[in-house]
C-alpha cells in the first residue's frame, strides 16, 4: 500500500511539473479593491474572447488599467493584461515609439496571443508631442524611465494577485523609443528583467535630436540644397551600383555598409539640373546626411545615416524637420515653445543639450554588469537602413559596452546585436525584415540556448519571396558561392 500511495504521489508530481499550476488569487473584478502604494486602480474587467474594441483576435483575458502617481506631478496610465486560461506563466512588457503619450494596444495584443501576462504604458502623459515637457521636470522623468519602471512593479505585483503567485520570468520588447526603454531598463533596474529585446533603440535620443536637425539646415539651406524625394531613387541605384555586389551577391541589399565607400559626388550634374543628377549644393547634403559629426565636449561621435537609407531620406530631409528632433529643443533643452531649429548651431547645442539631459533620456550608460550579473540577456537589433534613427549608434553602443566589460568575448553570452541589412525602422524595406526576437530571447534565457544567428524572411503579396540568417555582430551572412540566393541556407555567418 505504501508502495501504491508513493507510486501515486510521484505520477501526480510529475503531471504537476509539466504543466503550469496556480495558486488560486482573486478574480478580474476584486482586483478593484487591490491595494498598491501610489496606485489607483480605474478598471477591472474581464473581456471575453474576440470582444476588445480595437482588437477581435483576442482570447479572453483580465484587464486592468491604474494611474500610477510616484510624485505630486506624475499622472502614468497603464493597463495590464492577463490570460483568463493557458497563462504561460511569464510576463512581457511592451514598449512605445517617440514620445508615447498612448498604450500600445497591439504589442500587448501580440504578448497576449503568445500567453504572457502583459502591460504597457503611456509614459506619463497624452498625445504624441514633447510639449508636455515644459515645466515639468518630474513628467519628464517619468517619460524617460520611472513610468517603465514603476509599471513593472506594480504589473507584477497585479499579476501576483490575479494567478496567486507572480510571474516565473520577466521580459521587455520594445523597439525605437521602446527600445531605449530597453536598454534604460537593463542599465537603471537591472533586476526587473531577465531578457530585454531593444530593437533599433533611440538610445542616443540628444544625438538623434541634433543630427536630423543639422541635416534638416542642410537641406534647407537654399532652394539648391533641397534633395527632392523623386531623386531619392537615383542615389540609391547609385550607391548599389557601387556597393550592392561587394557581398558576392547582387540582390538589392547591401550586407556591410560599412564597407560601402560611396560618394555622392558621382551623381554630380555635368552641366544643368535633370532628374537623373544632383546639384552641386546637393551633393554636399548627401554627404552630410551620411556624415557623422562630433560633440567638441565630449568627442563623442553623432553618427549620421548609412548608404542603403535612401528611400528614407524624408524623414531627416523632408519639408520639415523631424517633429521628435524639434521637440526636444523647443520643450527640454530651450524651454521655449517658439524656438526655430533655423538658429540651431549643431557644436555648441549638443554640448547644452547632453549637459542639460544628464543621462536622463538618454540611455547610453555602459555599464551593463549589474544586468548581466544576474543573468539577463539582452537582444539588440536594428536595421542598417533606418531612415530615423541611426544604425550606427547601436554599434557604437555594443562596442562601448564591450569595453566597459572587458572585450566581445565577456560579453558574448549576456549581450548579442544583429543589424539587419536593408531593413528600415523597426521593420520594412528592401532586405528581410520579419523575424521572431522573442522566440529567440526564450531559447536563450529558459534554456540557454544562444542565438548564433536569427532566420529572418522577406514578406511581398502576403508571401515569403527570400530568407537570411541574420548574424550576431560583427558577423555578416555570406554567401556559400552555390546555392540559390534567396534561400538562407546558402549563406553563413563570418566576419566580415
Amino acid at each position: 500500500m505504501r508502495v501504491l500511495r508513493a507510486a501515486c504521489c510521484a505520477m501526480v508530481l510529475a503531471i504537476v511539473g509539466h504543466s503550469p499550476a496556480f495558486t488560486a488569487g482573486r478574480s478580474c473584478e476584486d482586483l478593484a479593491s487591490l491595494a498598491l502604494p501610489a496606485t489607483t486602480i480605474s478598471l477591472t474587467q474581464s473581456v471575453a474572447a474576440g470582444a476588445f474594441e480595437t482588437n477581435k483576435n483576442l482570447p479572453a483575458f483580465c484587464r486592468v488599467a491604474a494611474t500610477l502617481t510616484p510624485t505630486t506631478d506624475s499622472d502614468i496610465k497603464v493597463e495590464v493584461w492577463m490570460p483568463a486560461a493557458g497563462w504561460n506563466g511569464k510576463f512581457l512588457a511592451v514598449g512605445n515609439g517617440g514620445w508615447a503619450g498612448s498604450i500600445s494596444y497591439p504589442a500587448m495584443g501580440e504578448a497576449l496571443r503568445r500567453g504572457y501576462a502583459t502591460s504597457s504604458t503611456d509614459t506619463g502623459h497624452s498625445g504624441g508631442s514633447g510639449r508636455f515637457a515644459l515645466g515639468h521636470p518630474e513628467k519628464l522623468i517619468d517619460y524617460a524611465y520611472r513610468s517603465e519602471h514603476e509599471m513593472t512593479v506594480k504589473a507584477k505585483a497585479i499579476i501576483a494577485a490575479y494567478y496567486g503567485e507572480g510571474p516565473k520570468l520577466s521580459y521587455w520588447n520594445g523597439c525605437s523609443a521602446g527600445g531605449k526603454q530597453g536598454l534604460k531598463e537593463a542599465q537603471r533596474f537591472p533586476e526587473d528583467f531577465n531578457g530585454i529585446i531593444a530593437g533599433a533603440p533611440a538610445a542616443d535620443w540628444t544625438g538623434r535630436a541634433a543630427a536630423s536637425l543639422r541635416v534638416a539646415q542642410a537641406v534647407h539651406r537654399d532652394e539648391a540644397s533641397d534633395i527632392p524625394p523623386a531623386k531619392y531613387p537615383v542615389v540609391r541605384a547609385a550607391v548599389l551600383d557601387a556597393c550592392d555586389a561587394l557581398d558576392g551577391v547582387k540582390d538589392g541589399v547591401i550586407e556591410n555598409p560599412r564597407g560601402c565607400k560611396f560618394d555622392p559626388k558621382v551623381l554630380e550634374c555635368k552641366s544643368a539640373d535633370t532628374s537623373t543628377c544632383l546639384t552641386r549644393s546637393q551633393v554636399e547634403t548627401a554627404r552630410t546626411i551620411y556624415a557623422s559629426a562630433i560633440n567638441p565636449k565630449t568627442g563623442r561621435e553623432i553618427t549620421g545615416l548609412e548608404p542603403g537609407s535612401e528611400l528614407g531620406w524624408a524623414t531627416w530631409a523632408g519639408a520639415q524637420p523631424l517633429g521628435i528632433s524639434s521637440d526636444h529643443f523647443k520643450y527640454v533643452v530651450f524651454a521655449d515653445p517658439n524656438w526655430d531649429y533655423r538658429t540651431f548651431n549643431f557644436e555648441r547645442d549638443i554640448v547644452r543639450a547632453e549637459q542639460i539631459d544628464a543621462d536622463t533620456v538618454n540611455a547610453l550608460d555602459p555599464n551593463l554588469k549589474p544586468f548581466f550579473d544576474r543573468g539577463g540577456k539582452l537582444l539588440q537589433y536594428h536595421g542598417w537602413s533606418d531612415p530615423q534613427i541611426s544604425p550606427g549608434n547601436s554599434v557604437q553602443y555594443y562596442k562601448r559596452v564591450s569595453e566597459r566589460i572587458g572585450g566581445p568575448d565577456k560579453i558574448h553570452g549576456s549581450y548579442r546585436l544583429f543589424m539587419v541589412p536593408g531593413m528600415g525602422h523597426c521593420g520594412g524595406g528592401e532586405g528581410p525584415s520579419s523575424f521572431d526576437m522573442v522566440s529567440a530571447l526564450e531559447q536563450w534565457v529558459e534554456h540557454g540556448r544562444a542565438p548564433d544567428q536569427i532566420p529572418a524572411s522577406r514578406v511581398r503579396d502576403g508571401k515569403v519571396d527570400r530568407t537570411r540568417p541574420l548574424c550576431p555582430y560583427p558577423q555578416v551572412a555570406t554567401y556559400k558561392g552555390t546555392g540559390n540566393t534567396d534561400d538562407a541556407a546558402s549563406f553563413v555567418c563570418k566576419q566580415p
